[in-house]
């Protein structure tokens, strides 16, 4: 049966803009787009379901998210200001964490992603199986990436044979909508015999591979000099560390991770040279400026990205160093800043469209599932969110694009659709009780703040 979506714009991405348009749904699949009375005439049979003043565009991509720990909102707001304390605070309530646990935060992750219009999603994981579990119950469409750790080399091998395991158990969960992934965690966390050997894996088995890369100045000066925080860390480890005197994405490069085409997270500490090795080599960039800032990490380049014609997307990062995953609000937050910072003298790139292109098919394009979803076009898959743009604080209305990026927020969302299924309508998830699940996650935060106060945090 087919169902018509229409409303007062619909912005394909793809294409132009269309006032007074709509979209033909069967099954999981688009099968028309354009204005309302030609699809209403095309299809006189079907449903349809006027939304109004409202904008109709593909569902939004998070290409870069650890919804595992969505728990830790507003957890380590007293560590930002020294990384090493956050992520030994961090680390210590994650232990804390049963499979219950890592399913209850990450399916409250994945129903806030839905109620902000979010569709697609990039996670990354330290126990995937839970949180391809978490995404299915909720509806979303997902690249799951399970995370290895191992900066001793002498444990590669082993290392990498745990994660064999570990994507065994993903591939019996995959579905239509579920992908698993790799993610050699950062490099100064997994060793270069380890990057090697994942890398090869993920080009052998053809499995994405995502890995946060030139994330500060700490890494950079790991990578350079072999000095700084994370070199001294190291040493206390008894682990050998050469710096390699090149940066990261040249560290990567030499290494093979850039034959996997990676999706890269942050790629802050980045010149030219590497920025071009990211576009020659395929790879792609998940952009998180809210993540980067409120860690103090610094600023990506964004309007550099996007004048080399580098696949990116934009990531929330999880919710303990970003506080919410509204990729609106990301979008006009990376927007904004990179006009703050990168002083572009007026350049056409730092507009309101290639914001709301970054947050959808940008990122469907990061994650390699731009043949699947990212725009509104017949054949697609439906994965699509309507945004109301009947508020005071949108008034008046004249450009449907700067209105979502410059005045909305995923609190105007009315319906998010994933592959032809509405996963929320009007204030509530379809397949869950959001209340139930947020009862749950305040019994795990209680175990998180006893854990921290046994070990003196």
């Amino acid at each position: 049966m087919t169902k018509i979506y229409s409303g007062r714009w619909v912005l394909p991405i793809a294409s132009a803009a269309l006032d007074y348009g709509a979209v033909a749904i069967n099954g999981d699949k688009i099968v028309a787009v354009g204005g309302t009375n030609e699809i209403a005439a095309r299809f006189p049979q079907a449903t349809v379901t006027d939304f109004g003043s409202s904008v109709i565009l593909p569902g939004l991509v998070n290409a870069h998210s650890h919804l595992e720990l969505t728990v830790m909102r507003g957890f380590l707001e007293s560590e930002e200001h020294d990384f090493f304390a956050w992520l030994r605070k961090l680390t210590i309530a994650r232990m804390a964490m049963g499979s219950d646990d890592l399913f209850v935060s990450a399916a409250c992750g994945a129903i806030e992603a839905a109620r902000a219009g979010i569709t697609c999603i990039g996670d990354s994981s330290s126990v995937a199986t839970r949180t391809m579990k978490a995404v299915g119950e909720i509806g979303l469409r997902a690249v799951v990436y399970q995370e290895s750790f191992g900066p001793d080399p002498t444990v590669a091998e082993q290392s990498v044979a745990g994660l064999r395991r570990e994507v065994d158990a993903m591939h019996a969960l995959e579905t239509s909508t579920l992908r698993a992934g790799v993610s050699p965690h950062a490099p100064y966390t997994v060793s270069a015999p380890q990057l090697e050997l994942i890398s090869r894996m993920a080009i052998d088995d053809e499995l994405p591979l995502m890995m946060h890369a030139a994330e500060s100045q700490a890494e950079r000066s790991l990578m350079l000099e072999g000095a700084g925080a994370f070199a001294d860390g190291l040493r206390k480890r008894n682990i050998e560390w050469r710096a390699p005197g090149i940066s990261t994405i040249q560290y990567l490069a030499r290494h093979g991770v850039m034959e996997a085409k990676p999706l890269l997270a942050h790629c802050i500490t980045v010149d030219e040279q590497d920025i071009e090795t990211i576009r020659v080599t395929g790879a792609s960039v998940a952009h998180c400026p809210k993540s980067n800032a409120k860690l103090r990490h610094g600023h990506a380049p964004f309007a550099k990205f996007l004048d080399a014609d580098l696949r990116v997307g934009l990531g929330s990062d999880s919710v303990a160093s970003n506080n919410n995953c509204d990729m609106l609000e990301e979008a006009r937050f990376a927007l904004l800043s990179a006009r703050a910072t990168e002083n572009d003298k007026g350049s056409e790139s730092l507009n309101a469209t290639r914001a709301l292109f970054a947050a959808t098919l940008g990122g469907a394009r990061a994650l390699g599932l731009d043949h699947e979803t990212g725009s509104l076009r017949e054949g697609l898959q439906a994965d699509l969110t309507i945004v109301g743009l009947d508020g005071v604080h949108q008034q008046p209305v004249t450009n449907p694009v700067d209105a979502l990026i410059f005045s909305s927020s995923g609190r105007d969302v009315r319906m998010t659709m994933v592959a032809g299924k509405e996963v929320y309508r009007d204030g509530q998830s379809v397949a869950v009780d959001d209340n139930a699940f947020v009862s749950r996650l305040a019994a795990v935060r209680q175990k998180l703040e006893e854990a921290v106060a046994t070990n003196g945090l």
